[in-house]
């Protein structure tokens, strides 16, 4: 496939005019369909033979007809495809009348061949444009693909007509696609271009197929250096490339270089039969007059594509040292901000834990100071201690913690009061606990609590000990 430039250079170089404008002017009206305006120019320049377009260039070797002769140096200027030697009168006598049959029967198919393809473009762009056509919703890229897949048929049809005529072994390999994808598949290997244009209708053409092009040498060598394509002169395409070689005589074999400013250039032409032999030699030396060119341009683009492999592999150690700096980057935040979370979490951790002691520091203070008020108010309560005396009771108690505390109550004081008592002495951490008595052991709980010391049989003296509960 070839884009805009490579078409606006194709059809530069195939109709031979100069003007950049011109063509691009000719290609818009044509919708860029490069087949429909090469055709629509061929059939209005055929008439002028001193308008048919050449694919010489001028800086391409030239070198044509069938005598093998052609140029060793570069031209400065176009040169035209000089015209086979003249035959004989005789031959021309006896020629004539087949020549003119022939010629005329290819031009008239060809005509009409070309004319209904024209025509069905012409249609089919018009319906496009006012949205009717079937392309109507295609882009200039797709009609480029439809030109060039019937070129392709043409291209296919030709190779199947011909191995039915002459038979598929040991002829060259055409490629089955068009002209231009043909060279630029030349291109691309850096090959010559080997154009048969195929007149049915020549005399010479069966005995050219049978003993030159199906030959066994001959098509190896072909098939070896040379991409081949071919094309019959009642195909469309086939008809413009003989318009294009300005082909006088069949059979008609022409050597193409794909040129490196995308233009095409013909190093020679062969017209009329060929022994294999001779095919050969004249092969042999347009590849050796050709090959510095090709090498050169091979060992260009070799060199390109190991600029642009160098280039690459430079920007890819580009960005992975730039990929790897910014990992350790990215590492070097992450383990920064893990650092910052950590050293947060921790200093939440303090504070809470410092919160939380002095939350214990101060409920504890509020609990003793609780306490102590408590103490002090039953302290209060008790009142001063009695005297000895018939109505008094001694009470002794005994603390876990073997300590020992001896107060005087009076006889009609309650269990209660013994339980202030020992809460006012602050010798216990616990709220929970039973005074007892031993022998007999008796339990004075809450059920006990109003009795009097009296009435619980503790008078006139008794011994307890503190029961934690």
């Amino acid at each position: 496939m070839v884009d805009v430039a490579d078409k606006l250079a194709y059809f530069q170089a195939i109709t031979g005019l100069e003007d950049a404008d011109l063509c691009n002017d000719i290609l818009q009206a044509h919708g860029w369909d490069l087949e429909l305006a090469i055709s629509s120019f061929t059939s209005n320049n055929n008439a002028d033979t001193t308008s048919t377009t050449t694919i010489i260039q001028n800086d391409v070797v030239s070198s044509t007809t069938d005598t093998g002769t052609s140029a060793s140096q570069p031209s400065t200027r176009d040169a035209p495809v000089a015209a086979a030697a003249a035959p004989g009168l005789a031959w021309k006598l006896i020629t004539l009348p087949i020549s003119v049959i022939s010629g005329s029967l290819g031009l008239l198919s060809g005509a009409i061949g070309l004319g209904l393809w024209a025509t069905g473009g012409v249609l089919s762009y018009s319906l496009g444009m006012v949205g009717l056509g079937p392309n109507a919703s295609r882009n200039a890229e797709s009609s480029s693909l439809v030109t060039l897949s019937a070129a392709a048929r043409e291209a296919i049809d030709f190779v199947s007509a011909f191995d039915r005529e002459y038979g598929a072994s040991g002829r060259p390999n055409f490629v089955t696609e068009g002209f231009m994808d043909a060279l630029q598949r030349s291109r691309n290997a850096y090959k010559l271009l080997f154009v048969y244009l195929h007149s049915p209708d020549h005399p010479d053409t069966p005995s050219f197929c049978e003993r030159t092009l199906c030959s066994e040498m001959l098509s190896e060598f072909v098939n070896e250096n040379f991409v081949a394509w071919g094309g019959s002169i009642r195909a469309t395409e086939g008809f413009k490339m003989s318009n294009s070689l300005k082909a006088s005589r069949y059979p008609f074999v022409a050597l193409v270089m794909p040129a490196t400013n995308q233009r095409i250039a013909l190093l020679q032409q062969v017209e009329g039969p060929k022994s294999p032999e001779e095919m050969l030699t004249i092969l042999q030396r347009v590849l050796e007059e050709s090959s510095p060119v090709l090498v050169s341009a091979r060992l260009e683009a070799e060199e390109r594509r190991t600029n642009m492999r160098l280039r690459e592999e430079q920007d890819a150690a580009y960005r992975a040292a730039l990929e790897a700096d910014q990992a350790r980057e990215r590492q070097r935040k992450e383990e920064q901000e893990r650092l910052e979370r950590e050293a947060a979490e921790a200093e939440r951790k303090r504070k809470e834990e410092e919160e939380a002691r002095e939350r214990e520091a101060r409920e504890a203070a509020e609990k003793e100071a609780v306490l102590a008020r408590m103490r002090e108010e039953k302290a209060l309560s008790l009142g001063a201690e009695p005297e000895k005396g018939p109505g008094i009771t001694q009470v002794l108690v005994r603390f876990p913690s073997g300590e020992r505390k001896e107060r005087r109550f009076h006889c009609t004081a309650t269990i209660k009061t013994l339980y202030d008592y020992v809460d006012s002495l602050g010798f216990l951490e616990v709220d929970s606990y039973s005074l007892v008595s031993n022998f007999p052991r008796s339990v004075y709980g809450s059920e006990k609590l109003s009795l009097s010391l009296k009435e619980a049989g503790l008078h006139p003296q008794a011994s307890l000990f503190v029961e934690l509960n």
